[in-house]
């Protein structure tokens, strides 16, 4: 009762819509604006920079804060099951109607607290692709692909190898439109507004 009880408190962390709540400060629903996403790409498409930034910020400190608490309950597969709570929740928020954003501030969180190599790795690729190519979808798909690649090289436990895996395909699921549009290329670049 008590692992399921951190888990479902991890969710309910991941869940809280910072994008959403950073929008209202404007007056605006962001479900409603650009892409639609609840996320921080959309929040810095249609609002500008310091609420992207605020946005970005709060997905980002969820992930720490449910990597943090499943470490500190103890337990290799706790820890696995808090992290994939928290991105679960920031992607189908129980707060909007299971409606959320990509996962990808909070899942960099999560890596940054769990993985620190790593993490710097896949955030050097991330600026590198969006620099030369200034798609953030495409940057987010990379390093999601590049994750599970890394934990394995790395010889991470086979725990994190697992986890990698299952969130690099949520990831990537959760970006099927933005792999669609890229296909067709229709996809907004950075520094385009909504």
């Amino acid at each position: 009762m008590y692992s399921v009880a951190l888990i479902i408190l991890c969710y309910l962390i991941g869940a809280i819509p910072f994008s959403y709540l950073v929008s209202q400060l404007k007056g605006v629903d962001i479900r409603t604006r650009g892409s639609g996403n609840v996320g921080a790409t959309n929040v810095l498409r249609t609002l500008g920079p310091a609420l992207g930034a605020a946005a970005l910020g709060g997905d980002f400190l969820k992930g720490l804060a449910a990597a943090w608490i499943g470490t500190m309950a103890g337990g290799e597969w706790l820890m696995v099951g808090c992290a994939l709570a928290a991105v679960l929740g920031h992607c189908y928020s129980v707060f909007l109607r299971f409606r959320g954003g990509k996962g990808m501030a909070t899942s960099a969180g999560i890596v940054l607290y769990l993985l620190p190599k790593i993490f710097l790795i896949m955030l050097v690729v991330f600026v590198v692709v969006v620099a030369l190519l200034r798609y953030v979808s495409l940057g987010s798909i990379t390093v999601a692909i590049l994750f599970p690649i890394l934990t394995l090289v790395m010889n991470e436990p086979h725990e994190l190898l697992v986890f990698s895996v299952l969130l690099a395909a949520l990831v990537v699921y959760r970006h099927s439109e933005n792999i669609d549009r890229l296909r067709k290329g229709t996809e907004s670049k950075l520094g385009s507004r909504a």
